[in-house]
């Protein structure tokens, strides 16, 4: 495994400046942002596509700092209801793609999106529950005559341009938001989806991210070192569906923490092994959305952290004590 950075928190400087800064700390690895919710602070895929001397300058940047790109990262919502909404995230995923393939990048990051109730929706429209009957309605509508097509015929293009991971992060808010969620989209559209297993977002939704990966064992793509905290009091009292905003840090169900901050080493120790034993060996990426320790620091504390619970050696070939 290697030790990996989502360079957006380094938003606020320059490529060449953040990355001398990632290998000063001992990274291997950036993700990069190219649209959608993450920004184009370090690539704008659309821009980059229009002038080959970006992507060339791109390269040589990553390459004087002996670095890999783990992933293109386009984080959206191409099923928003509103269409001008979704073309503007779809347009910025396929040029992602497509900077992908003149990178030799081959996993894009993203989300599954969700679309609104019917064709007249303004706003998406998360189904947690299966009843009144009405949500269930919703949600096979949403999978049938949306999801799934969308994905479908974006997957084609996708392959059509060499890159054979779609990394879809399961987050609530969208479709895809657990592995019984990725899994169904993975069998509708086929293995070019796959996961960008981002541990915080089970953790608060009650999900054990070891078991969760023994389930996905083969379909993950990407990998994404972020933690959560469960308030216990708030939790007890109002249950983990939260919709307090994330400044009010106090009185939340749970908070996103830098990993070490949620939970300890025994449980990331259990993660980094559960991920060798379902066969993935590529980038542990930090991401850093802690709003009690400024990005700088979360981002040190993080890497001392896991240099301490990642397996970095490759896997051995026999027993060698036998």
């Amino acid at each position: 495994m290697k030790l990996g950075v989502f360079t957006v928190l380094l938003g606020d400087q320059r490529l060449d400046e953040a990355l001398a800064y990632l290998k000063g700390l001992g990274v291997e690895a950036v993700e990069i942002g190219c649209g959608g919710f993450p920004g184009t602070a370090h690539c704008d895929a659309v821009k980059y596509l229009k002038d080959k001397s970006l992507i060339t300058e791109f390269q040589e940047t990553v390459k004087k700092h002996d670095l890999i790109v783990s992933a293109l990262s386009v984080h959206g919502n191409p099923v928003h209801p509103q269409e001008e909404i979704a073309r503007k995230f779809h347009q910025e995923y396929e040029a992602a793609v497509q900077l992908a393939a003149e990178l030799g990048i081959d996993t894009v990051v993203s989300f599954s999106g969700c679309p609104g109730d019917s064709e007249h929706s303004k706003y998406p429209n998360w189904v947690t529950c299966p009843w009144p009957d009405d949500f269930l309605k919703i949600l096979e509508w949403q999978w049938t005559e949306k999801l799934i097509p969308y994905w479908q015929k974006t997957a084609e293009f996708t392959k059509k341009h060499g890159i054979n991971k779609i990394a879809l992060e399961m987050h609530p808010g969208f479709c895809v938001y657990n592995p019984e969620t990725l899994l169904r989209l993975r069998a509708a559209v086929g293995d070019v989806i796959g996961a960008n297993f981002d541990p915080s977002h089970l953790f608060w939704q009650g999900m054990d991210p070891v078991a969760a990966i023994r389930e996905l064992k083969g379909a993950i793509y990407h990998f994404h070192a972020k933690d959560t905290k469960l308030d216990l009091y708030n939790t007890s009292k109002n249950g983990v569906l939260d919709t307090k905003h994330f400044t009010r840090e106090d009185q939340r169900s749970w908070l996103f923490r830098t990993v070490g901050y949620g939970h300890g080493e025994e449980t990331w120790k259990a993660i980094c092994s559960e991920l060798r034993l379902a066969g993935y060996d590529h980038v542990i990426s930090i991401e850093h959305e802690d709003s009690l320790m400024t990005s700088t620091e979360g981002l040190v504390k993080a890497v001392a952290f896991l240099q301490k619970v990642m397996i970095a050696e490759p896997k051995p070939t026999g027993m060698w004590w036998a």
